[in-house]
């Protein structure tokens, strides 16, 4: 948890600053934006050993919601959801389990240029990630697999193309820091530092 505190003070103060900017409002209108689409949810290709073996854990991609509100043209706060995506977690190459999370982030975004129809933006935010109905597979079948939940910083850049005043199409990347104790039969077994990118594409629509 320590190594958070850094992140979290950051973000805390950003969140106390923002209402101040509300002052800069958009007079009530097109405040909310309203994102479709997918994302792939891509793991760092080293994350530790389990059991003394080497881990990998498989990519998904699945369809993801994301809603906007605008206090002012620059700032915004978003929250990103998404079906549940399922990996398959590998040891030394050998199929061994499978997951499930939910990775729900809350973030702050800063919009360069809002009134451009090509408008860049940077975001920070926290990720709490759900793993559930983890199952043992292959060299583990049978077995009674657990992995944590995380709670964890998320950093995001992204570019927002307008194609008129209300709909928009939005390409982004986002780093997420999850960390997960794993057990098996109800045993620690390591720590899965999985740390994924995650690329989505998604329309938007304001109002």
């Amino acid at each position: 948890m320590k190594p958070l505190l850094p992140w979290l003070a950051l973000g805390a103060a950003v969140l106390t600053t923002l209402p101040a900017l509300a002052a800069e409002n958009l007079n009530g209108d097109d405040q909310w934006v309203l994102r479709f689409g997918a994302a792939t949810v891509h793991p760092d290709s080293n994350p530790g050993h389990l059991a003394g073996m080497k881990a990998k854990v498989d990519s998904s991609t699945r369809p993801s919601i994301d809603l906007e509100y605008l206090l002012t043209p620059n700032w915004g706060i978003d929250v990103l959801g998404a079906v549940p995506f399922r990996h398959e977690v590998r040891l030394n190459g050998s199929k061994a389990a499978t997951t499930k999370q939910l990775p729900p982030t809350v973030g702050v975004n800063y919009h360069f240029v809002p009134t451009s129809q090509v408008s860049p933006f940077l975001g920070l935010g926290i990720n709490y990630t759900h793993f559930y109905d983890s199952k043992g597979k292959g060299i583990l079948d049978g077995a009674h697999v657990k992995l944590d939940d995380s709670w964890g910083v998320a950093a995001r850049a992204g570019v927002d193309f307008k194609l008129n005043d209300r709909w928009l199409l939005t390409a982004d990347v986002r780093w997420i820091r999850i960390r997960t104790d794993v057990k098996v039969g109800g045993t620690k077994v390591g720590n899965a530092h999985i740390d994924p990118m995650v690329y989505g594409f998604s329309a938007g629509y304001r109002f």
